[in-house]
């Protein structure tokens, strides 16, 4: 029995998420939570002839405290969507309160759930949740996770553009960093199989891999975001989770954690000066059996990349982590 939980689930990934979650034969219970159309969408998803039970909620009525108790995972993208210009970090101050409230409602009512957070910026979010379930008493490094798949996945699909590979998902290229920008460094010298990319496309190829949202936010004439695909890499990183924690051994899918606290994260913290920072994570029935250190086999180019991700990263964590400690006025 696997009750699953989509805090956002009204929106533009919040739709989509949750109708592959309802999909998934790994789900018995699927619960939906946001501020505005909830059970509308819990309706329409309920006549899928899936196993998964659906229930919509609103916060009235005690909404928050029906859909999370009980909850086993967690994948929240709630929270305002990009527009054209601005920034992750302009999304800062809207999505960290939204974030705050609905990790206190899990620290309350599901304490011992998975959480995954897709919502931007992950890069303070992720701090943001850990701070929370802090001062809760729950925190549990293994089983907080920021979503960093869709830049794994852009990775592999633009790669697989260059090799000719047809199927890009046979492609594993480490995505480790960040979420946002520069933070984002893609570790092409470490695929599998290895790839091997033109010189004079490389520096286009990290800048795509890095940016790849605002060519969709610009593809679509500024009237939405990643939405599809951000939805599929929240699924993709809940359902490998999901099977991890029923047995299977061999999952491994990048993820921003908080390295001390989890299995070989204390030695990647000390490489890369930053405690929050998304490495492949060895997967298991307790979430993160072991962060697996890529970073210290990065060639000279990915060493410059990775410099840039250390200074952005450390202001955005600091910034995640000063919202909860010393909130600002309302």
């Amino acid at each position: 029995m696997v009750k699953a939980i989509v805090a956002g689930a009204s929106g533009g990934i919040g739709q989509p998420l949750s109708l592959l979650l309802k999909a998934s034969p790994l789900i018995t219970e699927l619960s939906l939570y946001d501020v505005v159309n909830t059970p509308g969408v819990a309706a329409d998803l309920s006549h899928i002839s899936s196993p998964a039970k659906v229930t919509g909620w609103l916060p009235k009525d005690d909404g928050m405290e029906k859909a999370f108790t009980g909850g086993d995972i967690f994948v929240i993208p709630a929270g305002i969507p990009r527009k054209p210009g601005m920034t992750r970090d302009d999304l800062f101050k809207i999505n960290a309160g939204i974030v705050q409230g609905l990790v206190e409602g899990i620290a309350k009512y599901a304490p011992k759930a998975y959480i995954l957070i897709i919502s931007n910026p992950v890069n303070s979010t992720v701090p943001i949740a850990a701070e929370v379930l802090k001062r809760a008493g729950v925190f549990d490094p293994k089983k907080l996770f920021g979503v960093t798949t869709l830049d794994v996945v852009r990775a592999e699909t633009f790669v697989a553009e260059i090799t000719g590979e047809k199927d890009p998902a046979k492609l594993n290229i480490p995505v480790i960093g960040g979420h946002s920008g520069e933070t984002i460094v893609p570790l092409f010298s470490q695929a599998k199989p290895q790839v091997q990319i033109p010189s004079d496309k490389l520096d286009a190829l990290v800048n795509r891999v890095q940016f790849g949202g605002d060519e969709v936010v610009k593809a679509k004439d500024g009237l939405g975001s990643a939405t599809l695909s951000m939805a599929y890499a929240g699924f993709r990183f809940a359902e490998k989770l999901l099977k991890a924690v029923n047995g299977d051994q061999n999952i491994i899918e990048p993820s921003f954690v908080y390295l001390p606290g989890v299995p070989g994260g204390e030695a990647i913290a000390k490489t890369t000066g930053v405690d929050f920072f998304s490495v492949p994570i060895h997967l298991g029935p307790n979430g993160v059996e072991k962060a697996i250190d890529v970073v210290s086999s990065a060639n000279d180019h990915e060493k410059k990349l990775l410099e840039a991700c250390y200074t952005g990263l450390q202001g955005n964590v600091s910034k995640g982590i000063e919202f909860v400690q010393n909130p600002p006025p309302k």
